[in-house]
């Protein structure tokens, strides 16, 4: 077999065989696959698609490119959450501590920054210090003292997505089916799990646009997972706005801690912690249906025992042992901080959330090239939610950056985000919208 063949298969529609696709994952996890090759291929899927039968296989060529993890019986059940990917969404850093707190165990292994969205490894990597590079003895004696783990796929686990992952994000070949398949349940199904909770997005910050291709995502994670024997539901969530108040990596992290110690809780953060946080549990056993779950997990929130564990995961982890007490100052904060403000009054009826991505990624926030250096402390804060009530002069957001200049044009890009009319919205926006298992 050789890479030029499978790629004018692919390009005259033909969705390559399953000994095929192997030797392709195999082929980006050793190098005998180019970088030109691994873009071409990208763009091949993207333009072409895969069988089912070829997203399956190559969903488990990818898990079994490195090593897979294997959990003894008879210790706390584990389970995981993933996300698609969204404005604002750091759901994973308070749901993978109230899960532990609920008695589960969370080998979550994230990513990072794809596209517009923010990725759960640059947040947490704005704590100083913060380590998300664990062994495979670190991550398993981790998880057996404090229950919870957010780490990166290491180079034994699922290699070919790491690579396949850095190609996507440079190439415009995010935005597939296929390829958001068999990267996220490669990395999922590598760690040995049982059971999994899916938050797949849609709307203007999300990568589906609507309701109809983010069930088609869904459908497809949860028929592919469930097939290799991980027991899998989805929730279909809303993301027509940022999901927090806050875009950026430290400025997320604020907002995660502000939630879990009760300073100032963000509520629709908090609810969809609780709905999947509720799903995860129900699946792992831990609970006898969903709603129950999620009263557990809302519990975990409520009596600080989920922040407890937070903290024990920061120190653990290499970040500073006062996080807890402390995170204030030890966040980063940005040189140049500005308050957007209403030039007239109206209501916000919509939010272009790829818009509020895009901008945050220009502050520095997230990466235009693959190696690009992420600035911790900028991106934005305090962004009005859909259906406020704005006069003229009151704050949209604020803008956290580097250089005066920098803050010109992400002023300019949250003006053009956000549209305001003289009436206000017919319907709330709905959190979540279905449900797929």
């Amino acid at each position: 077999m050789d890479a030029r063949a499978i790629l004018v298969k692919l390009r005259d529609g033909h969705s390559p065989s399953a000994e095929e696709l192997g030797w392709f994952a195999r082929g980006l996890a050793d190098g005998a696959v180019s970088d030109a090759q691994a873009g071409a291929f990208a763009m091949a899927v993207v333009q072409r698609g895969l069988s089912e039968a070829g997203r399956v296989a190559l969903t488990l060529a990818m898990r079994d490119s490195g090593h897979v993890l294997a959990w003894k019986a008879g210790g706390r059940p584990i389970v995981d959450k993933h996300s698609t990917g969204g404005i604002g969404d750091c759901t994973s850093l308070l749901l993978a501590p109230a899960l532990a707190a609920c008695g589960a165990a969370v080998p979550m292994i994230s990513g990072r920054g794809l596209g517009h969205t923010g990725g759960t490894l640059d947040k947490l990597e704005s704590i100083p210090s913060f380590r998300t590079g664990l062994s495979e003895v670190a991550l398993r004696a981790q998880i057996q003292d404090i229950g919870c783990a957010i780490v990166s796929a290491s180079g034994e686990i699922a290699p070919a997505d790491r690579r396949l992952y850095a190609v996507r994000d440079v190439t415009g070949t995010v935005e597939s089916i296929d390829l958001i398949t068999a990267s996220i349940l490669s990395k999922k199904l590598a760690a040995g799990l049982p059971a999994l909770v899916l938050d797949v997005k849609f709307g203007s910050g999300a990568f589906m646009k609507s309701l109809g291709d983010a069930r088609a995502l869904a459908r497809a994670l949860v028929g592919t997972a469930n097939g290799a024997g991980c027991k899998t539901a989805a929730l279909i969530t809303d993301m027509s706005q940022p999901l927090a108040d806050a875009a950026g990596n430290a400025l997320e992290v604020m907002v995660v801690m502000e939630t879990l110690t009760g300073s100032n809780v963000n509520t629709r953060l908090w609810d969809a912690t609780c709905a999947l946080g509720g799903e995860a549990l129900a699946l792992a056993g831990l609970a006898d249906n969903a709603a129950s779950g999620a009263a557990h997990i809302a519990q975990a929130l409520e009596d600080g025992s989920a922040a407890e564990v937070f903290g024990q995961m920061v120190a653990a982890q290499g970040g500073p042992l006062d996080f807890l007490d402390r995170w204030p100052d030890r966040l980063p904060a940005a040189t140049v901080i500005r308050a957007i403000t209403a030039d007239r009054q109206g209501y916000v009826s919509a939010i272009d959330g790829h818009a509020l991505g895009l901008a945050v990624v220009a502050l520095g926030g997230g990466r235009q090239r693959e190696g690009d250096r992420i600035n911790p402390a900028v991106g934005l804060s305090n962004l009005a939610p859909i259906g406020t009530d704005l006069t003229r002069g009151e704050l949209i957001c604020v803008v956290h950056a580097a250089t005066e200049a920098a803050a010109d044009q992400a002023e300019a890009a949250v003006r053009g985000a956000y549209v305001l009319r003289d009436t206000a919205p017919k319907t709330a926006a709905k959190l979540i919208h279905e449900r797929i298992a």
